[in-house]
C-alpha cells in the first residue's frame, strides 16, 4: 500500500515457469499487497510454480484468450479485489519488478493514471539486446501514432504499464481485440478520455527465456496498430465513429 491506496501486480502468464519465481521475488512487498496470476493455457508448470510459490490470487483460463484476453482477466480480477493501482508485469522477467516503487508513487498522488515503462526514453533499448528490426519497427509505429493521437510518447509498446482504478473504470478494455493490438487500443482510449501519460526509464532485457512474438503476429500487431491510430483519428474528428471510444 502507498498513501494509503492498494497496489495489485498483475502477470498476464504463458509458459513462464522458469521465469516466474525470479520475477516475483523482486516484487517489492512493502508497496504491493496483492498479486494475481493469469495463466492463458501455459503448456509448462506455471499455474504449479504459481501455487508453490503461494501467489493467492491465480486463474487458470480453460481456453487460450491471448494476450488481450488474459489482460482483460488481470485487470477484471484486480478491480474485483479492490485494487486502486494496478501493475502489469510481464513474468518472462524481461521487465525489472524493482520500478514498481517508482510507477506506483507516481500514480498514488493523483497527479497521472498512467504509467508506462518505456525501453526507448534513455539508450538502453540496443543495448540490452532489443533486436534492431524492433527497435526501427518501433520508432516507426511510434511517430504515425504521436501524429494521428496528438500525443508524445516514446513509445507505445512496452508490457510494463500501471493504471489507476478510475482509468480502468473509465475506458471499456473488455470491448477491445483479444490479440496484442490490446495493448494500443486501451491506450488510444486511455488518451480519448483525457488522460495523461507518463513515462519512465525502463530497462531492457532480451534473453532466452523472455517471450517474443513471432514475425507473422508482429506483421499482424503492426497493421492492428496503424489501423487503431487511424479508427482514433477518424473518430475524433466525427467522419467515423468507432465502438472502442464510446
Amino acid at each position: 500500500m502507498i498513501n494509503n491506496k492498494k497496489v495489485v501486480v498483475v502477470l498476464p502468464a504463458y509458459n513462464a515457469a522458469k521465469t516466474l519465481e525470479i520475477t516475483y521475488n523482486e516484487i517489492d512487498f512493502n508497496i504491493v499487497d496483492d498479486v494475481i496470476l493469469v495463466d492463458d493455457v501455459s503448456c509448462d508448470e506455471t499455474v504449479k510454480v504459481g501455487k508453490e510459490m503461494g501467489i493467492k490470487h491465480i486463474v487458470v483460463h480453460e481456453q487460450n484468450k491471448g494476450y488481450g484476453g488474459n489482460q482483460k482477466s488481470c485487470y477484471n480480477k484486480a478491480l474485483e479485489i479492490g485494487a486502486d493501482i494496478v501493475i502489469m508485469l510481464h513474468p518472462d522477467y524481461q521487465y525489472t519488478p524493482l520500478l514498481i516503487p517508482a510507477m506506483a508513487g507516481a500514480l498514488s498522488n493523483g497527479l497521472y493514471h498512467v504509467v508506462l515503462g518505456s525501453r526507448i526514453l534513455g539508450t538502453g533499448a540496443l543495448k540490452g539486446g532489443m533486436p534492431l528490426i524492433k527497435y526501427i519497427a518501433n520508432r516507426g509505429l511510434t511517430f504515425i501514432e504521436n501524429i494521428l493521437l496528438g500525443a508524445k510518447l516514446s513509445e507505445y509498446h512496452t508490457g510494463y504499464r500501471a493504471f489507476t482504478k478510475e482509468v480502468l473504470e473509465a475506458v471499456d478494455y473488455n470491448i477491445n481485440s483479444d490479440n496484442f493490438v490490446f495493448d494500443n487500443q486501451m491506450l488510444a482510449q486511455i488518451w480519448y478520455a483525457g488522460y495523461e501519460i507518463a513515462e519512465i526509464t525502463c530497462p531492457t532485457k532480451y534473453f532466452d527465456d523472455a517471450s517474443s512474438i513471432s514475425i507473422k503476429n508482429s506483421t499482424i500487431y503492426a497493421i492492428g496498430v496503424l489501423k487503431t491510430a487511424m479508427q482514433f483519428r477518424l473518430h475524433k474528428w466525427g467522419i467515423k465513429k468507432n465502438k472502442i471510444f464510446k
